[in-house]
């Protein structure tokens, strides 16, 4: 079973920056795709940012695109999401996220390992 613990959320102004870090229990080699979801208050969840090892794919949802970056360092077993230039709009749970096989990118059902979430809030 794989693990997923993440840190680095917390409060910050519109404007400022935050970083988000994900720690997993296997080396990342075995997971084929790691990423970041978020759900707000009375909204789905969605996709923020996913990495895939197979051809190095990387996917970022349209609200977040120059502003967020998902980086990846498989010795310390570790995701991580910058987000640059946050706006209130971007208030959410953050969700680590992983999969053995496959690409979902944005289809949530289809990731197998969740980790308990970050909150990030951003005050205008």
């Amino acid at each position: 079973q794989v693990q997923l613990v993440e840190s680095g959320g917390g409060s910050v102004q519109a404007g400022g920056s935050l970083r988000l870090s994900c720690t997993a229990s296997e080396y990342p080699y075995t997971l084929n795709c790691m990423g970041w979801f978020r759900q707000a208050p009375g909204k789905e969840r969605e996709g923020v940012a996913t990495v895939c090892t197979t051809r190095g794919s990387i996917y970022y949802a349209d609200s977040v695109k120059g502003r967020f970056t998902i980086s990846h360092d498989n010795l310390k077993k570790q995701v991580y999401l910058q987000m640059n230039s946050l706006k209130p709009e971007d208030t959410a749970m953050y969700y680590c996220v992983a999969v053995k096989t496959g690409n979902p990118w944005y289809q949530t059902a289809l990731w197998n390992y969740w980790g308990q979430g970050t909150q990030v809030t951003v005050s205008s």
